[in-house]
């Protein structure tokens, strides 16, 4: 058996590089990027900031690019996968490859249907309630996304076009109808899916209005957000406050986790740390005693 595995002081030693590691990876700042308004000329500003901070868009293919962003403005979905149709939660990996899965508690997701398609669905989710439409507006025409059955979105990045799993350095979204303050909002989590930070999206009274919320933490640490929209759930009849759906997506290159250099020089301070603990052990002859 190895000594370690019969050494307190080596398992200390242990957790404390571990923890060091992971505190090195993921104490990072962000920089939060937020606006809301009446039009959709009222956020343009804030979100072009936020793209400008993530680089430069990339195309909609397989793989990873080494740095820059992603976006989804749901307007190329086919007619078939839009309302009264539901999304594959898998789409914007698989048919449309940018590195995003979805998943909800609810039954699944809705993108909402164009002025002119096969099964004259209403436009803004009038397939849902009929009054949708005069509730929510896109920000970049025609379409809007929702949840069915659940206001919360688990948003996962993946290396696009496959099952590996990445790490995005932030991530921002564009909402329509946010009114009441502190209840929507978007939730980041890091490799080990422990929650880094809950950031609320501004509100603005009225309907047809835009918000718009992005952070970006400037590196990749970010495995999953949670998107929380408003208080309600869309459904037949359901015309309560607050009642939010999600247009433009915009987040950075989905990446493969790799250790930052602070990273490195912790885990080689540790495993310094570990010799030279495994060295006293056996220098004692295999002996701790207890203080």
């Amino acid at each position: 058996m190895s000594p370690f595995a019969r050494s307190p002081l080596s398992h200390a030693c242990r957790a404390a590089v571990l923890g060091a590691a992971l505190a090195a990876g993921f104490a990072h700042g962000q920089v939060v990027v937020s606006s809301s308004g009446l039009n959709a000329a009222s956020i343009t500003t804030a979100v072009t900031d936020y793209r400008n901070l993530l680089g430069t868009l990339n195309p909609n293919v397989a793989g990873s690019f080494a740095s820059g962003r992603r976006e989804i403005n749901w307007d190329g979905v086919p007619d078939m996968f839009s309302a009264p149709n539901n999304l594959p939660p898998n789409f914007f990996n698989v048919n449309s490859p940018r590195g995003v899965v979805f998943a909800t508690p609810g039954t699944g997701f809705q993108v909402s249907a164009n002025a002119v398609n096969p099964t004259a669905t209403p436009v803004d989710f009038g397939n849902i309630d009929p009054g949708y439409p005069g509730f929510f507006a896109p920000f970049s025409a025609q379409r809007l996304f929702t949840p069915i059955g659940s206001n919360i979105v688990d948003v996962s990045f993946f290396v696009p076009g496959s099952t590996t799993a990445a790490l995005t350095r932030g991530f921002g979204a564009v909402f329509s109808d946010v009114d009441l303050a502190n209840t929507t909002s978007i939730s980041f989590f890091d490799a080990t899916n422990t929650l880094l930070n809950t950031f609320f999206v501004p509100s603005i009274t009225g309907n047809e209005t835009f918000s718009f919320l992005g952070v970006d933490y400037g590196s990749a640490v970010v495995s999953r957000v949670r998107i929380t929209n408003g208080n309600q759930i869309l459904a037949p009849g359901n015309v309560q406050t607050d009642l939010v759906v999600m247009d433009d997506f915009i987040y950075g290159e989905p990446l493969v986790a790799v250790p930052e250099p602070e990273t490195y020089a912790l885990m080689l301070a540790g495993l310094g740390a570990l010799a030279a603990a495994a060295w006293r052990w056996r220098s004692d002859g295999g002996h701790t005693t207890s203080g």
